[in-house]
């Protein structure tokens, strides 16, 4: 470890700071010290490799678990700075008092590990020994933000605190009237002034992460001078931000790790101001500036460079917002307009983004109540009591309500379950697709025939001719005609209601409506208004979600009666879709009982994607049991390529299944044999497979297996792959040997194969067979594995292998039509098509005989 970053920034004429030194002690040692520099922080030292690696920690280390204290990463030490205490004088890279608040020695949790692999892993779990910090602590490395930036937790142990902890409660009198008398920044101030990215002061009674800042309206920031401390440098602020976005839930809940906000009905709009230089923008980058030149001219107000996160409403009466009166603003400037603000991302060359929550909100709140600017409001919030705060909503006639982990990061462009919405009125963005002819008196048209996307499909979802006047009828009637084409842009046959005239689908609105049937079409709706600030192809129908909100950020989920370690839940999987490793958690979680019959007993091969779909994935079969928990079972098979025993994983339970998911394994591949007859296969498969042919010629190949299926009396069951093909399934128990289930497989290929000359191949060359359905049977082979029924697949859209009636291969079937969201919504309305296929077992002896007795 090199210590010439260390050496580079001092004049050790002037220093009393030790140069270097070597440890003749065994044990490794740690060391805190309280340095009163340009700001008060706490420097965190560990040995390892004969230095001391470095953290500055603003707030100082906790014994309370729920405290996560921000470490900024710094250079290597000296061994012999653990001992040093004293004053670096003026004119010296870090002047000021250097208090040595606690040592001692620490291990390794893991004691297998060694120190250096830990930091270089981003994870340090250690044991400490010194006098104040006694017991188990964690580092680790934040994935976002800037690159030295860690976390320094306490775990929960005997020696941890449920009670706030002030560390300088713990710190000598005489220490703290030295601050007094230099008149340094250790002292609390008589009022609080927002200079940069520092922590919010606790309220006095708090317990919880969210308690801690209590209400953030009376929530601080600690002042400390405009220019940053050397050891963290700045961030440039980027060019444009995307909002976090929230995932619809049905109802509201209470819970004290969460806080509460009301929902805005406007438009969100991220605001940035940079050397005087003014951005307002919407979530699809789309300038505010020209319709609200209003809120531009109050953040350019503002006495720092920040980025704000908010929206833009229009306040009516006794507090209610008027969306049609903003959708007018830009043309008659009428009407109270207000910048709501809820989060800040940057602040004075720091992102914030990798901060918590409560933290960013208390800057925040301090910010907007320096500034006293009628248009930007601070979004206040409620701890732990959502119940409470949607009935105000429905009392009040708001939109709904908005609940957010109070210890969230603040995850770009990413629907995060840390954040969610509860709506007090059934709303849904659509596409405007035509319109009908207008009846009666009514003038310009009749009703909207509304859409939203599903892929690359616009489904039609009703129409909507309730909320509008003579002055919105002309208007919206006027932003249609330029988008007028001969054709629907409907995948279905939409109900005719008189003459329609159809619309290219690129204009978004927004409706309220009753109910959605069953047959996704809305009930009642009524227009509320346009929505010029949403893409159209970003519109989809919005259905809530089932989310275990206890779940959000832990270290471990429950399954069953088993805790399933879980991790980075955040972490996008699918980037175009935004979809994130926890979603794909949430719904193995949720079809694991329709999913594991069909993996027990089977050895697993591991697909895993770790960094998602973008990223390339690998296979992985061999695991390392002594590593796996308890409730995950294992097989050893011996493999003769490698010549070794090779433990594959088992999937017998919904743990196990979770677990995997986990691990990055997007996909399930299992065997066709059971581990315990692992040469005879308990199904035989055919796996349709398109070139460059359209998915048409799939389906008629299906059709014509399942023709000569039935001919041979032999039972069989389909399912998307949830890639670009089908499955067609033949269960014939674990009787038979794979060279036979392999052969008879081949026979029904060249039977389809004879029937289908010019859109099927059986020839496993790619060259021959570009542009026709190949059908693959030579998946019949020991150790080949399949994607499971109901299993995700690594592809765009998050599609999943799902089973189907045979009465669904038809030409509108779609692989698209299934994925990771509507999956467990179509299952629990519609049941399980294989329900009965694990009990079925086809005579391929008797209908071997059948055929050559045919032939």
């Amino acid at each position: 470890m090199s210590l010439k970053k260390y050496h580079d920034k001092r004049n050790f004429k002037s220093t009393a700071e030790p140069k270097g030194g070597k440890s003749s002690n065994s044990k490794l040692a740690f060391v805190v010290q309280r340095h009163d520099a340009s700001h008060l922080h706490f420097d965190f030292r560990l040995e390892m490799d004969g230095v001391l690696k470095s953290w500055a920690v603003p707030k100082g280390p906790s014994l309370n678990p729920t405290d996560k204290r921000l470490a900024m990463e710094v250079e290597d030490h000296p061994y012999d700075y653990k001992d040093f205490q004293g004053e670096i004088p003026e004119g010296n890279y870090g002047a000021g008092y250097v208090y040595l608040w606690d040592k001692g020695t620490y291990e390794l949790l893991d004691e297998d590990h060694k120190p250096i692999n830990e930091w270089k892993s981003g994870s340090i779990k250690i044991v400490m020994h010194g006098k104040k910090l006694k017991g188990e602590f964690a580092l680790v490395r934040l994935k976002t933000g800037e690159k030295n930036a860690w976390l320094l937790i306490k775990h929960k142990d005997k020696y941890a605190t449920e009670k706030e902890y002030h560390i300088d409660d713990f710190t000598p009198k005489t220490v703290l009237a030295k601050d007094k008398e230099r008149g340094s920044s250790a002292r609390k101030p008589k009022k609080a002034a927002v200079k940069k990215a520092a922590a919010p002061k606790k309220a006095a009674t708090s317990k919880t992460p969210a308690k801690k800042a209590a209400a953030a309206t009376k929530a601080t920031a600690e002042p400390v001078k405009k220019k940053p401390s050397p050891k963290r440098p700045e961030s440039k602020m980027k060019a444009h931000y995307k909002p976090m976005l929230t995932t619809l839930v049905a109802q509201a809940f209470d819970d004290n790790e969460w806080i509460f906000e009301r929902k805005w009905d406007g438009y969100r709009a991220i605001a940035s101001l940079e050397d005087g230089k003014v951005k307002l923008y919407s979530r699809n980058n789309i300038s505010f500036i020209p319709a609200f030149q209003k809120v531009a001219d109050s953040v350019e107000k503002i006495p720092h460079n920040v980025v704000l996160d908010g929206e833009i409403v229009v306040m009516g009466k006794n507090g209610k917002t008027d969306f049609q009166s903003l959708q007018q603003y830009k043309k008659t400037q009428k009407g109270n307009i207000r910048y709501v603000v809820f989060d800040l991302l940057y602040l004075d060359g720091h992102a914030l983004t990798h901060m918590p929550l409560l933290d960013r909100k208390a800057l925040l709140l301090d910010l907007v109540q320096k500034m006293n600017d009628p248009v930007i409001t601070f979004s206040e919030h409620v701890v732990g009591k959502g119940n409470t705060l949607f009935k105000k909503a429905v009392s009040k006639q708001w939109e709904g309500i908005i609940a957010k982990k109070s210890d969230s990061n603040y995850s770009e462009g990413i629907r995060s379950q840390q954040w969610l919405k509860i709506k007090h009125h059934n709303q849904q963005e659509a596409i405007i697709g035509g319109y009908t002819s207008p009846r009666g008196s009514r003038s310009k048209f009749g009703a909207l025939l509304l859409g939203t996307f599903k892929g690359k499909d616009l489904h039609f979802i009703g129409h909507c001719g309730g909320g509008f006047n003579e002055s919105l009828l002309k208007e919206v009637f006027t932003l249609m005609q330029p988008y007028k084409r001969d054709t629907s842009p409907f995948m279905e046959k939409v109900p005719m209601n008189g003459p329609t005239v159809w619309l290219d689908p690129k204009l978004v609105c927004e409706v309220k409506f009753a109910e959605i049937t069953s047959g996704g079409i809305l009930r009642q709706p009524i227009f509320l208004g346009m929505r010029h600030d949403k893409k159209a192809k970003e519109v989809v129908l919005e259905k809530p979600k089932t989310v275990d909100m206890k779940k959000a950020n832990k270290d471990a989920i429950k399954v069953g009666n088993k805790n399933v370690p879980v991790t980075n839940t955040d972490k996008i999987y699918w980037p175009k879709e935004k979809i994130t490793k926890g979603e794909l958690i949430d719904y193995y979680t949720q079809m694991a009982d329709y999913i594991v019959p069909h993996l027990k007993g089977r050895p697993l091969s591991l697909h895993r994607f770790p960094n998602g779909i973008a990223q390339p994935g690998f296979y992985q079969k061999d695991v390392e049991v002594e590593q796996m928990p308890s409730f995950v079972k294992t097989v050893e098979i011996y493999s003769s390529s490698t010549e070794k025993n090779i433990d594959y994983i088992v999937c017998d339970n919904a743990a196990t299944l979770v677990f995997m998911a986990n691990l990055g394994c997007i996909e399930m591949n299992p065997w066709l044999s059971s581990a315990n007859k692992l040469d005879n296969p308990n199904f035989c498969v055919l796996d349709l497979d398109p070139g460059k042919i359209n998915f048409s010629a799939v389906v008629e190949t299906a059709l014509a297996i399942k023709e000569i299926l039935d001919g041979l009396k032999v039972k069989a069951f389909v399912k998307t792959s949830g890639s670009t093909g089908l499955h067609i399934f033949i269960p014939i128990g674990n009787t038979y040997s794979y060279d036979t289930s392999r052969l008879f497989a081949k026979y029904v290929a060249q039977m389809a194969n004879e029937q289908l000359p010019k859109t099927t191949s059986i020839t496993r060359s790619v060259a021959t067979r570009t542009k026709k359905v190949y059908i693959d049977f030579l998946q019949n082979s020991r150790g080949q594995t399949v994607a499971s029924i109901y299993s995700a697949r690594p592809k765009p859209g998050a599609t999943v292998s799902m089973p189907l009636d045979w009465k669904d291969v038809n030409e509108k079937l779609r692989i698209t039509d299934y994925d990771i969201h509507n999956v467990p919504a179509l299952i629990a309305k519609s049941g399980d098509s294989w329900k009965e296929m694990l009990k079925v077992k086809n005579n391929l002896l008797q209908v071997i005989k059948s055929i050559e007795q045919m032939e």
